[in-house]
């Protein structure tokens, strides 16, 4: 018999990445005993709140919620305010935290041109783990409405000289467009791949340039992975619903094509 768990993350992945959260809702109704292993184990997708001390934009996610505050990267400080959390990192990691913000948020600016990102990290009993997540939402004024939501969580491992570095990726990613002349299109989906690297340790600083190559070089692969998946079988299915050709002109060629196979077939007689 299949596991439940199996079963409900399958029907997730072939849902609108959009509706995570109402779709997520529904499969609680429908299986409460399920509710704590559902929500840990879904991807929603990311919202951003605005952090009052830098008036930085810094993203929303169990990785930096502590009950209903949530840890801004930027200032450090929960909003609404904690007196006391287990989530904040003791200084040394929180020296990297800063220094893997700055180098995602203008990994950000350079490939997305725009959009929110942010970095948080904790300890775990004999490494450290950390998520690094981009948002990106198209303008609201365009015709075509979209959004790109990457998490990336790491498990880090120090051995002497050197790390290992276990990296699990999300990417959801949703289009929705509508008009007269093509009418509407909603598309959507979302991917997971995993990934496992040792890279040199000369120093504590080197984490965030290892970090930010494995999401760089994931994030490549998994966008090509989309483009193929979605987008070119969309197009795919796109041409072969639909003709530049005027139906005359289409029968004029295939009539062509018929006449010519006739004379080479009666001329291997």
């Amino acid at each position: 018999m299949a596991d439940p768990i199996d079963c409900a993350m399958d029907l997730m992945r072939r849902l609108p990445p959009q509706k995570v959260e109402e779709n997520l809702a529904d499969l609680v109704d429908l299986a409460p005993h399920l509710a704590d292993d559902l929500v840990a184990s879904i991807d929603a997708p990311l919202r951003s709140q605005r952090c009052a001390k830098t008036g930085r934009d810094y993203l929303l996610s169990d990785y930096n919620r502590d009950n209903d505050s949530y840890r801004s990267p930027w200032s450090n400080e929960f909003d609404p305010p904690l007196a006391d959390s287990s989530l904040i990192p003791p200084p040394k990691l929180r020296k990297l935290e800063i220094a893997a913000n700055d180098a995602v948020d203008t990994y950000r600016e350079l490939y997305f041109e725009g959009g929110v990102s942010s970095v948080y990290m904790w300890e775990l009993e004999d490494q450290f783990a950390a998520a690094v997540m981009i948002k990106k939402v198209n303008d609201e004024t365009s015709k075509v409405k979209g959004a790109w939501d990457s998490i990336h969580v790491f498990e880090v491992h120090e051995k002497g000289r050197s790390a290992h570095y276990k990296l699990t990726s999300t990417i959801m990613l949703y289009m929705l467009t509508s008009g007269e002349k093509l009418g509407s299109m909603n598309l959507s989906g979302s991917l997971t791949r995993q990934a496992e690297q040792d890279f040199p340790l000369d120093d504590p600083n080197a984490h965030v340039a290892n970090i930010g190559r494995m999401v760089e070089d994931m994030e490549i692969k998994m966008r090509n992975a989309l483009h193929e998946i979605y987008f070119g079988k969309t197009k795919d299915i796109s041409n072969d619903l639909r003709s530049i050709n005027s139906l005359a002109e289409a029968k004029k060629q295939a009539a062509i094509q018929a006449e010519l196979v006739g004379r080479l077939q009666e001329r291997h007689r």
